[in-house]
Formats: C-alpha cells, sequence, structure tokens
C-alpha cells in the first residue's frame, strides 16, 4: 500500500517533455550551469552507455571524448537542471550497458548507426 502511494505522489514530478532515446544512442544534453547568480546552458555531447532505474531514481550515463580523454557523466533523468535531451544519431547496440567502450579507442569505439 505505502510502495502504491509513493508512486502516485512521483507521478506529479516525473518529466514528460524529455523526447525517447535508447542506450548506444548519441545525444545532446541541455544541462543548465549556475555560476554565482548567472544562469547558462552547457551542451554535452556523446553516447549514452547506460540507463538504469525507474520512476525518479532514473538516470543515464553519457560518454564522450574530450581532448582524447574520455568522460562520463550520470544524469538524473527527472532534473530540473536538464533543460532538453536531443538525439542526433541511433546507434546500432546489442546490449543494455556499453561499458565495454571505455577499453576502446579510436574508430573501434565508435558505433554503427542504426538503419530506418
Amino acid at each position: 500500500m505505502s510502495n502504491n502511494l509513493v508512486r502516485t505522489v512521483e507521478e506529479k514530478y516525473l518529466r514528460q517533455d524529455i523526447e525517447p532515446f535508447q542506450v548506444g544512442d548519441t545525444v545532446k544534453v541541455h544541462v543548465l550551469i549556475k555560476e554565482g547568480d548567472k544562469e547558462r546552458i552547457q551542451i554535452f555531447k556523446g553516447d549514452v552507455i547506460a540507463k538504469r532505474g525507474t520512476g525518479m531514481g532514473a538516470t543515464f550515463t553519457v560518454r564522450k571524448i574530450s581532448y582524447g580523454i574520455g568522460v562520463e557523466r550520470i544524469f538524473p533523468l527527472n532534473s530540473k537542471m536538464i533543460k532538453k535531451v536531443e538525439v542526433v544519431r541511433h546507434g546500432k547496440v546489442r546490449r543494455a550497458k556499453l561499458y565495454y567502450l571505455r577499453d576502446l579507442k579510436g574508430k573501434a569505439a565508435k558505433l554503427k548507426e542504426k538503419k530506418q
């Protein structure tokens, strides 16, 4: 019963405006950055390597290569700091978690594009 009550309260706060995406997709995440009293939007573009959780606790991990170094960020899916998630391309993958990309370099780390 209490689990059902929590779910009904959470439904009010779940984001419905985020475009659906899958693991393997290349996305642009528009993140709100606060610097002092100013706010700006910074775009983090990379491949989605993992999605986990449901409801308010859902998160997704995005990986990009910046100046030759792999950078990963974990974003809460329902965060107010995320303004928009824009899908750039759909990747062709056969697993739910793409942690093997961490060990690959160069062209080997690229994902094939899914044919429509």
